[in-house]
């Protein structure tokens, strides 16, 4: 799959490129709306993250450029909350809307909902249920249980399950949860990442006999089962 993204700020540009290419992406990036509209335009993509705020040509002028002769998906990104701005995308033909900051997994989640949608296909039912040991997580209906009993977890608590639960078996770093669950401006000078993940444990583990989120010393946290 082929993506198009067309972003000025150049770290974030950065960001999504090599985040996304880890996912399995081929990434072009354009850095402004007039090389943006050309290879939008010229070029085969299967999916457009689009910014708003954009030298030469913005987002919603692309967007509508684009919409006379090609319908490909579009996720727009922008700083802006208003809710006239997103019904202005929308309406100018856009499939989704993020606003940012957002955290990486929620853009990769939409980008797969997006190509999905655009393929025609709706994933089997087992591909929406992730499990380990007795832990089941139901991402449709955003429910984790465990031994059959409902855990009730926030959405950031949701996210980082989710999170674990795809790279079961691999560590990850406190840096690397923090991407992709919290978003590329997170300040990795706090603990919300341990205090994040006490609170999951504790919903997730302390009710239970055999604990499945574990700490490495030194390099992060790993959702295993350890069977004894």
């Amino acid at each position: 799959m082929k993506l198009l993204i067309v972003e000025d700020e150049a770290k974030l540009a950065d960001y999504l490129r090599k985040g996304l290419s880890e996912e399995g992406y081929v990434i072009d990036v354009a850095a402004n709306g007039i090389d943006g509209l050309h290879m939008a335009s010229h070029g085969h993509y299967d999916l457009i993250v689009l910014d708003t705020m954009l030298p030469g040509i913005d987002g919603f002028g692309l967007l509508a450029a684009l919409r006379q002769s090609k319908q490909t998906p579009v996720i727009m990104l922008t700083a802006r909350h208003r809710i006239e701005d997103r019904v202005r995308g929308l309406k100018a033909g856009a499939d989704d809307y993020l606003v940012k900051p957002f955290a990486f997994s929620e853009l990769v989640a939409r980008i797969e909902v997006l190509l999905r949608r655009a393929a025609g296909t709706v994933p089997a039912p087992d591909a929406l249920v992730l499990c380990l040991g007795d832990l089941q997580v139901d991402l449709a209906r955003r429910r984790a249980t465990r031994a059959g009993q409902r855990i009730d977890l926030s959405a950031k608590e949701f996210q980082l399950l989710t999170l674990l639960l795809r790279r079961k078996g691999e560590v990850l770093s406190r840096t690397e949860i923090a991407e992709q669950v919290w978003d590329v401006n997170f300040d990795h000078g706090t603990n919300v990442i341990d205090v994040a993940v006490r609170r999951l444990r504790s919903k997730l583990d302390l009710p239970f006999e055999r604990p499945l989120l574990h700490t490495v010393r030194g390099m992060g946290y790993v959702l295993e089962d350890r069977q004894p």
